[in-house]
């Protein structure tokens, strides 16, 4: 009678290699590797808290140059009553780095054309920084 579990061959032999003894030693990331990813992920978090405030605040000066523009977009409005209402806006916004008289408004044949540009610079370690170029326009037809 022939068994076929006695038969050698069926059975699957596999020879010892030296490839499949190192792939079952290797568990995961050394100490020195997670030291240097923990590095590298801390740096670029913390140079995320760094910045998060100097964007918060350019999205703040964009909202207020928006809300100017659909305050007297095609209203007929003048100089001083554009100036005062940045001035206004900037107070409640509570908006720093550049005031309301940082703001340049500029007569176009049409209009106003309103510019806030600046830079703003911020520390982040040691002897460096970021610096952030901003430059938000908007245009007030008469």
């Amino acid at each position: 009678m022939f068994r076929p579990e006695i038969c050698s061959q069926n059975r699957r032999f596999k020879p010892p290699t030296l490839m499949g003894r190192a792939q079952s030693r290797q568990a995961g990331i050394t100490a020195v590797g997670f030291i240097i990813l923990a590095i590298f992920v801390g740096l670029f978090a913390f140079a995320a808290m760094r910045l998060t405030p100097v964007y918060l605040n350019y999205m703040k000066v964009a909202g207020v140059l928006d809300g100017v523009f659909k305050e007297f977009d095609s209203q007929g409005p003048s100089r001083s009553a554009i100036v005062k209402s940045v001035g206004r806006r900037f107070d409640v916004e509570s908006v720093s780095e550049i005031t309301a008289r940082d703001i340049r408004i500029i007569n176009e044949g049409g209009g106003f054309k309103i510019e806030a540009v600046y830079d703003h610079t911020t520390p982040f370690i040691a002897n460096v920084s970021f610096t952030v170029h901003f430059d938000k326009r908007v245009t007030i037809r008469r």
